[in-house]
């Protein structure tokens, strides 16, 4: 089975998010047989990918990157889409740390990463901060030599 996994940028417009859905779903479709998606949940890109891979029948496995990850969630929609997103995921791990952060973040990301197969990329080239953030992420997938697919289609931006 492919485990194809997702870091991306979770300041995308509503829009943005829209666009990248659907360009996911072109990308995953040639791997749908058997897809398995790798996301940490977070808000835009995550939650784009998680959509997809469901919505082409694959399954999610869910990397936490703490233990306040979900409960640090204020917005009751955001908080309600992550349960439903657990709810059907095929399993779930959490990082060891307690609290959320750049280590966390940037922990939950290699995890992801070693196990993945690809790594899509929600990222619109922006240098690392050495914060855990998306480029953090492709830098770490690149010394690994892992394949990686870049999602930045025309319209998207960062609000």
């Amino acid at each position: 089975m492919p485990v194809v996994g997702v870091t991306g940028h979770s300041n995308l417009t509503d829009r943005s998010i829209e666009i990248v859905r659907h360009e996911m779903i072109d990308r995953l479709r040639s791997r749908s047989d058997g897809l398995v998606g790798m996301t940490c949940l977070a808000r835009g890109a995550d939650q784009a990918f998680a959509d997809a891979v469901l919505e082409l029948g694959g399954v999610l496995e869910v990397v936490v990157p703490a233990s306040d990850y979900f409960t640090a969630i204020s917005d009751p929609v955001s908080r309600e889409r992550c349960d439903e997103y657990l709810r059907v995921a095929s399993g779930t791990v959490t990082m060891p740390h307690e609290t959320s952060g750049p280590a966390a973040y940037l922990s939950a990301s290699k995890y992801l990463i070693d196990r993945c197969d690809v790594l899509l990329a929600v990222w619109d080239g922006s240098p690392p901060t050495g914060g855990g953030g998306t480029a953090d992420a492709v830098a770490y997938a690149r010394e690994l030599g892992r394949t990686i697919d870049v999602v930045w289609p025309e319209g998207v931006v960062r609000s």
